[in-house]
């Protein structure tokens, strides 16, 4: 697939699941109930254990069912890493140069991570495809707003603070797709490896997101 492809798809669904956990035993059967639930496109993060070796049975269990990226990836080391075991995407926490070069290299999606409005356009004029405003709980969707408001052409992707109810308003805000880490998968969820629980959280904000845009 080519990052064109990819962001096409992002955009479509809107929606990316970021699994976080202490440990990563359980993440490959989450991310399947993710997708049985409807949520498609799906980010493992280099802060859980042995992330290699679960980007690699993600991507050997679902294939191209998902469209599975590696999240947390500050260097360009750890991307072309992420890319080997599969990761389709790559996303970071900050504007790193060298991971969007190493990205637009090999022609996968990048999301830089980034706040303030210079941040922001710093990213996108690297190379961002999509740009991840984070942590966007600091500002909530207002501040999203004004930030759209002069860079319209910037793809944003609001992470942190995203949830069943603020999800609409980012929006509305002008979010081309949301990131959802905890308020998607907890650390009780994760505990109880309650799959049912999980496809039904998924499928609860695939219709948010479907209703959101509909307004």
């Amino acid at each position: 697939m080519s990052a064109h492809s990819d962001i096409e798809r992002v955009l479509d669904r809107g929606i990316v699941a970021i699994l976080r956990a202490t440990s990563g035993e359980q993440l490959v059967d989450v991310a399947e109930a993710l997708c049985e639930g409807g949520i498609d496109v799906i980010e493992v993060t280099f802060t859980v254990s042995r992330v290699v070796e679960i980007i690699s049975a993600v991507r050997d269990r679902l294939g191209d069912r998902i469209l599975l990226g590696a999240g947390t990836v500050l260097d360009a080391a750890t991307a072309r890493t992420a890319m080997l075991a599969g990761a389709e995407f790559i996303v970071t926490p900050v504007v790193q140069r060298d991971v969007i070069e190493t990205c637009r290299r090999y022609d996968k999606l990048v999301m830089a991570g980034a706040l303030t409005p210079t941040e922001i356009l710093a990213a996108w004029e690297a190379g961002s495809d999509i740009v991840k405003v984070f942590p966007a709980d600091v500002g909530g969707p207002s501040y999203l707003k004004a930030v759209h408001g002069p860079l319209p052409y910037i793809r944003l992707l609001p992470t942190g603070g995203v949830n069943l109810e603020t999800l609409p308003a980012f929006v509305r805000a002008g979010a081309a797709a949301v990131g959802l880490g905890s308020a998607l998968i907890n650390d009780s969820v994760l505990k109880s490896s309650n799959l049912d629980e999980i496809r039904a959280r998924a499928a609860e904000y695939v219709e948010c997101m479907r209703s959101a845009r509909e307004v």
